[in-house]
């Protein structure tokens, strides 16, 4: 059967092929099966390309008939000037030829031997740097739908006009990159092809990190936490950005100075007053063990890896955003609350009753409490369900079947690093609380975890355990830009 398919799909095929057959390559030992499937690709590779040349010398041909055409019609005064294109450029009709402009140019948007640098700013490379990373999105393996919207929507938010992110996703995401990076996750670094071994070059170029290899962009732990969600709450509710340094600048304003005015009167300064938080970013790091007999289906130890790293990473994160100190690591909401006039003292000392959870509603300034969300361990909701036993009104809306949990008329999530409850008997402060409208906390993530490779993991004794590892680490960072957004209950005990 002739091959029936558009050059952009021929290449496309062409490049499964090649990364299939590279596949049965570096296996030890073929099987009849995989002798076969061999041969039949190879038949098949040379029948599509075959295809791809003849598509391309049909262009050619409609494109010199085309000029031809042009020249005829063309009045004899008009030159044309050297160097000019005569059809088939960056300006023919995106309609009558689809196949072109950017389609045309970005039909590989990892290549970027193709942009041009000498005559343009830094900021009209980074325009063309997002367009080719958007269309990079669409074209990367591995990576599902959710992914695809995820990484988008980083691209189109938080990209700097210099395009660093995007630079860092096309670096990252391209498949020779993707080849190369599972091979080394998988301990076979030594089979990189020289295209592969050129595409992690170029991505080591942009990390300033001693060793290591930056994670695919559609593997990275940010992207996957993005687009699968957040199983740490407060992750789910909070401000997310994404940093391009080691801080992130924000821009904050308090409410305009409207007034009543008198025809024809001049208008007043009613500027709002602009702050500038800043979010620093720190390193977090961990490791990814896993024995040699797991790393033998090395496509799978790809997948899983990234997925292990955006878990860990995850899990890791949740007692930071709550208890961190601030000093290398995020600074917790418990942390930033702590002193401030959004702290609360129960109604009556050392006692926790309904009353303080109506204080802590009015409190909250209405502006806030529209998209406000209570925060607090487990056990102080269950302390709550306790508070009316005898099925009367005590409050709104009970927290009953956690579908979603409700605590007057607001989400009630969960966080098992704050305090459980508090004991009277023992002296402290007992922050177990929190209402607030938390797109008032940001959680500023640096994309780009960087993975090393250890080879060998050894036992007490220095001999080799049959296991292999990822050293991993990456940078974020999470403080309160708005302490009057939240009011937090400190049930303070005096022994």
């Amino acid at each position: 059967m002739p091959v029936q398919l558009s050059h952009p799909q021929a290449l496309i095929r062409l490049k499964d092929i090649e990364q299939e057959l590279e596949r049965l390559q570096a296996k030890e030992t073929l099987t009849g099966e995989d002798e076969q499937s061999f041969d039949e690709l190879t038949r098949e590779f040379a029948e599509v390309d075959a295809h791809r040349r003849q598509l391309e010398r049909t262009a050619a041909l409609e494109r010199i008939r085309s000029a031809a055409t042009s020249a005829d019609r063309r009045p004899a005064a008009t030159a044309i000037a050297p160097g000019t294109s005569v059809g088939g450029g960056y300006d023919a009709d995106p309609i009558l030829n689809p196949d072109s402009v950017e389609d045309r140019r970005f039909r590989n948007p990892w290549d970027l031997s193709e942009v041009r640098t000498f005559d343009r700013s830094p900021e009209q490379v980074g325009v063309e740097l997002r367009s080719r990373a958007l269309a990079a999105i669409e074209k990367m393996r591995a990576a599902n739908d959710p992914i695809r919207v995820a990484a988008t929507d980083i691209i189109e938010r938080f990209d700097d006009k210099k395009g660093t992110i995007a630079r860092m996703c096309l670096a990252t995401s391209s498949p020779e990159y993707l080849r190369a990076w599972s091979k080394l996750a998988g301990g076979r670094g030594h089979m990189m092809t020289p295209e592969e071994q050129k595409a992690l070059e170029r991505a080591m170029s942009l990390t300033d990190n001693a060793g290591g290899y930056l994670v695919p962009f559609q593997l990275d732990p940010t992207v996957i936490i993005t687009s699968n969600g957040s199983k740490n709450q407060i992750r789910q509710v909070a401000r997310q950005v994404v940093a391009t340094g080691d801080v992130w600048h924000g821009v904050s304003a308090g409410a305009v100075q409207w007034r009543w005015a008198d025809e024809g009167s001049e208008a007043g300064d009613n500027a709002p007053a602009f702050a500038q938080p800043e979010v620093p970013v720190y390193k977090a790091d961990g490791f990814v063990p896993i024995s040699i007999e797991a790393m033998d289906d090395a496509e799978n130890v790809t997948m899983e890896v990234g997925r292990l790293l955006a878990e860990g990473k995850d899990i890791h994160e949740a007692s930071g955003f709550i208890n961190g100190t601030g000093v290398k690591q995020p600074t917790g909401i418990v942390t930033a609350l702590a002193g401030t006039a959004s702290e609360m003292a129960p109604a009556t000392a050392e006692t926790f009753a309904a009353a303080d959870i109506y204080a802590m509603d009015g409190s909250l300034p209405a502006r806030y409490r529209a998209n406000a969300s209570w925060l607090a361990n487990r056990n102080i909701y269950n302390l709550v369900r306790q508070f009316d036993t005898q099925g009367g009104a005590d409050l709104w809306e009970r927290i009953g079947a956690d579908v979603p949990p409700q605590l007057v008329g607001r989400p009630a999530l969960e966080a098992e690093d704050m305090d459980p409850g508090f004991n009277p008997a023992a002296a402290g402060d007992n922050r177990i609380l929190i209402l607030g409208d938390f797109q008032n906390y940001v959680i500023a993530d640096r994309v780009g975890m960087t993975v090393e490779f250890i080879p060998h993991l050894v036992g007490a004794n220095r001999r080799p355990t049959g296991q292999r590892g990822w050293y991993a680490w990456y940078r974020v960072g999470a403080d309160s830009v708005n302490d009057g957004g939240f009011r937090m209950l400190n049930v303070a005990t005096a022994a």
